[in-house]
């Protein structure tokens, strides 16, 4: 690349050579052979025949003649080439504007948005490979910033259409209710918690709405502070006890209890919450859910794995993107906005670790790496 450019600038600095040196030539030619030469006498006899029309004597013509002309001979052809040597050099930076208005081309092909590919000469060949890489780039996230907003408003579709469902239930069953006064106590019990589980599902879906308008305003930010890795994640997998007893799912955990981290304990509780409540919507029924973290070197090593559908190799890279679902969860009862693993990502990013998915042989896991802190001896 810097050869290059190193050719571009010597190219620039022959072609400016070149015409001061052509330029130069001409001026000579003009100003000291030509005109001091064999235009000499004629352009005596005119400057004299000029200033006697002015009503000067033949002798005080030629006597200011000289003055002016004569005696600053040296100082007029200075100034001829001087003259010449500015045009030389405007010549010479005419070229390099034309480099910068094919550059400017260039810009405004990126601005139009248009799909031809940027042409720039063979000495701008950088700038163009630059060029066309950053009008790729933009056309890029132009393409991923639309799909996101498609899937967004993909989901959105789906889950007005979703709350439709448990709302007739819950009015059905209320109505069957509010009926019969006298309805045995047996299939009261039984609507009731019908009712129930169908309002517990619509306050999943209205929050699903609320995850959606929150991952569009928020700026994530972290509160850091020491914590013990393995006790954050006891808090986390108690929270979802009544969850795997409902499903019948067990759920293992080994981690380390020496591992220390430095970050946004909040934050990194999310994080396992979205891993877990994912494991629990795309596992198989009465299977398990494990949890194991190791110290790997500078880092905490956390795996989140459960028995379930093996995820395509297409599909496991999309994962992380926001409001991506895998297609099953659209007609699931589980399925939520998509925005569960993409928040998980953007906090471990933040924390500067990594998150992967891998899914194999009827395993799903993610694979988090975390920078830990090392405690004081």
């Amino acid at each position: 690349m810097r050869n290059k450019y190193r050719r571009l600038k010597i190219r620039i600095m022959i072609q400016t050579l070149g015409i001061s040196i052509i330029v130069g030539l001409i001026g000579y030619f003009i100003l000291d052979v030509f005109v001091d030469g064999v235009l000499q006498e004629p352009f005596a006899k005119t400057v004299v025949y000029s200033f006697q029309r002015l009503g000067m004597q033949e002798l005080e013509a030629i006597h200011l003649y000289r003055l002016i002309f004569w005696q600053n001979k040296g100082l007029i052809i200075g100034a001829g080439f001087f003259v010449l040597f500015l045009f030389s050099f405007y010549l010479g930076m005419s070229r390099f504007t034309t480099y910068l208005r094919q550059v400017e081309t260039g810009i405004q092909m990126i601005l139009n948005e248009s799909n031809d590919k940027i042409d720039l000469p063979d000495t701008l060949e950088p700038l163009e490979d630059k060029l066309n890489g950053i009008k790729e780039n933009l056309k890029e996230q132009r393409r991923n910033i639309e799909e996101t907003e498609q899937r967004k408003n993909d989901i959105i579709v789906y889950l007005a259409h979703d709350l439709k469902t448990p709302l007739t239930s819950i009015i059905a069953y209320l109505s069957l209710l509010n009926e019969a006064p006298d309805m045995p106590e047996e299939q009261r019990e039984k609507y009731i918690g019908i009712a129930l589980s169908k309002s517990k599902r619509l306050g999943e879906l209205i929050n699903e709405f609320f995850e959606i308008t929150r991952y569009n305003l928020q700026n994530i930010t972290l509160d850091k502070k020491e914590f013990y890795l393995y006790v954050l994640l006891e808090q986390v997998l108690d929270s979802f006890e009544p969850v795997f007893h409902e499903k019948g799912l067990q759920c293992t955990i080994e981690v380390d209890d020496k591992i220390l981290i430095y970050g946004d304990p909040d934050r990194i509780a999310r994080v396992f919450e979205n891993l877990l409540r994912n494991a629990v919507s795309y596992c198989y029924p009465r299977s398990s859910i494990e949890v194991y973290g190791v110290i790997d070197g500078d880092n905490a090593k956390v795996v989140v794995r459960n028995q379930g559908k093996t995820i395509p190799a297409h599909q496991l890279k999309n994962l992380f993107e926001k409001f991506y679902r895998l297609d099953e969860a659209r007609s699931s009862e589980t399925g939520g906005a998509g925005l569960g693993l993409a928040i998980a990502k953007e906090i471990i990013e933040l924390h500067d670790g990594t998150i992967q998915a891998d899914s194999q042989n009827g395993y799903t896991s993610f694979i988090i790496q975390l920078p830990r802190k090392k405690e004081e001896l």
